[in-house]
């Protein structure tokens, strides 16, 4: 079985997005593992068990943006991501609620990074 590790999102202010992921994951258990800063750049490993998600530095953007959708383990988990994205400095892109129109049970909240990427959290189990 072949699965995803990881992702890395390159940041035009890594301080800005370090601050803004930490606040942000923060109620879905999603904390800072690694981090490698020194001369050669600056890149933060969040993650659970294990980091899946680098943010690091890159430089201003060019192309296209990112949508990233983070499993919840409830609807409180959902709205608690979404008022400490916000609080962070995300800009709204969808508040909490059911997206009936994916599934049935489909609740989720969406907002913008620092860099302007689609992050999203979501839970797929009734109430």
């Amino acid at each position: 079985m072949t699965t995803l590790d990881h992702v890395a999102l390159s940041t035009a202010d890594y301080a800005t997005s370090l601050a803004f992921y930490e606040k942000a994951l923060a109620p879905l258990g999603i904390t800072v593992l690694m981090k490698f800063e020194g001369d050669e750049g600056n890149t933060a490993g969040f993650g659970s068990d294990n980091p899946f998600l680098w943010v690091g530095d890159g430089g201003k953007l060019t192309g296209g943006r990112m949508h990233l959708a983070f499993g919840a383990p409830n609807r409180a988990a959902v709205d608690a991501f979404y008022a400490a994205a916000i609080a962070a400095g995300g800009k709204d892109n969808g508040g909490p609620g059911l997206r009936p129109h994916y599934h049935a049970t489909y609740y989720a909240a969406f907002v913008y990074d620092p860099d302007g990427h689609n992050i999203e959290a979501v839970c797929h189990a009734p109430e």
